[in-house]
């Protein structure tokens, strides 16, 4: 189903009744990735899963958004369904999303379920710096090195070979997003997060390193932290029928 929301055509799934429960993905992902988690809840809530805009189904921003935009769209695609309390699920980047809600909404969010979250900047050494100057090194080489390449073509050409993984599969508008989406810091947010909160995360991530769970567990007032050992950046994969247990029942208990 496509659903408008400020110019931009939002592609949603809508499965099963009861309570409402909004999964959000990862960036470069889509619907398709977390329909694993929709599967585990439809039977017991209204489970409602995005295509984010630029990924999936749904159309691309016209401008550079920042992920404070994004949490808007998410917002606004609550009110168009008339969804007045809502868990939120988030794996990655859609973690991040949550974070922003759970802070900026308390009054909209009944628990949080973050996966493997982003929205903290990750500890940078100098392996890090050295890598950055390298690569703008690098960078004013190849336009040197190229320059019969129109500077659109040529630095195209170089972000396809030395970028990062995420960097070479973004383009135009969606690169730019990126760019200013992986500077940000949440950090500050976390102690404004009022939901109970639940942590799902595998120890040999290498996105969203484990000492990130760690830190957020410790400022979000009512969390709990759950580790996936031997799992990666999709622990709820790596680890199904355990991750299935954990959130049914984070999800159907109620405290008294």
């Amino acid at each position: 189903m496509i659903m408008d929301i400020e110019g931009l055509n939002i592609n949603y799934i809508v499965e099963g009744s009861g309570k409402d429960v909004l999964i959000l993905h990862g960036w470069g992902a889509n619907i398709n990735t977390i329909l694993p988690i929709v599967n585990i809840l439809k039977d017991k809530f209204r489970v409602h899963a995005l295509d984010l805009p630029g990924f999936g189904q749904s159309s691309q921003p016209k401008e550079p958004i920042d992920s404070f935009q994004y949490a808007e769209v998410v917002k606004k695609y609550m009110e168009n369904m008339g969804i007045n309390k809502v868990t939120l699920i988030g794996h990655s980047f859609g973690g991040k999303l949550s974070i922003i809600l759970g802070s900026k909404f308390p009054e909209l969010i009944e628990k949080i379920v973050l996966i493997n979250s982003a929205g903290l900047r990750p500890k940078r050494g100098p392996k890090y710096y050295i890598k950055v100057y390298s690569f703008k090194t690098l960078r004013f080489l190849y336009k040197k090195l190229f320059f019969w390449l129109k500077d659109e073509e040529g630095l195209e050409k170089f972000y396809k070979k030395f970028g990062s993984t995420d960097y070479r599969e973004a383009s135009g508008v969606m690169r730019k997003i990126l760019v200013t989406v992986v500077n940000e810091n949440l950090f500050p947010l976390l102690s404004k997060i009022k939901a109970p909160t639940l942590l799902i995360w595998g120890d040999e991530d290498t996105a969203t390193p484990l000492y990130m769970a760690k830190i957020m567990e410790k400022e979000i007032e009512d969390s709990g932290l759950v580790v996936f050992e031997g799992a990666g950046h999709y622990s709820y994969l790596d680890d199904y029928q355990r991750f299935a247990i954990i959130i049914r029942n984070f999800l159907e208990y109620d405290k008294q």
